[in-house]
């Protein structure tokens, strides 16, 4: 039994799911999403809820039950609060900042580097050293900001590098002299 699938994903006020075969359109203020199911999960709308089933015991339609379930509360989220995750900048010379749809990374390398932000997401920069990524699908955003991440991780000497706000960067002591 799935623990998380067992559970129906409540619909806000403001949000409506409408099903067609396998897919399901979540319409809310922020945003309009769709997701196709798979032929192993039944969906319903019931009493302002989203049920997901599996359709028989095999292991294919239990992995399929949690995971359709987390998609279609992501959706749900996704359209009425959206997605946010929030970037750090550590190190001398190290800054951020917005140019139209390109985000200008300086990170010590011997160019400067154009990240260009992708349709659905937005991307500011409030300070030279914190990087804000919204948007209404949970997948796409933690995608930019890992991929924005990517260019210099956090090292674990000086800490220098682009962490998530909330990360905890495990130090290392230096050499003895």
């Amino acid at each position: 039994m799935s623990r998380i699938g067992k559970k129906p994903v409540d619909l806000p006020s403001g949000v409506t799911a409408t099903i067609s075969g396998q897919t399901i359109e979540v319409k809310g203020p922020k945003a309009t999403q769709s997701f196709t199911a798979t032929d192993d999960v039944t969906l319903a709308v019931e009493d302002n809820a989203v049920t997901v089933t599996p359709r028989g015991n095999s292991k294919r339609a239990r992995q399929q039950w949690g995971m359709s379930r987390t998609v279609v509360a992501n959706m749900v989220t996704g359209v009425s609060v959206g997605f946010k995750k929030e970037l750090e900048i550590n190190g001398v010379g190290y800054r951020a900042q917005m140019q139209g749809n390109t985000l200008k990374l300086m990170l010590g390398l011997s160019h400067d580097v154009n990240f260009e932000v992708p349709e659905g997401v937005t991307v500011t920069c409030p300070k030279q050293t914190e990087i804000i990524i919204e948007g209404d699908n949970a997948q796409l955003v933690g995608q930019v900001a890992a991929n924005i991440r990517e260019w210099r991780k956090p090292e674990p000497y000086k800490g220098k590098g682009i962490k998530y706000k909330d990360e905890y960067i495990f130090r290392k002591e230096g050499k003895k002299k």
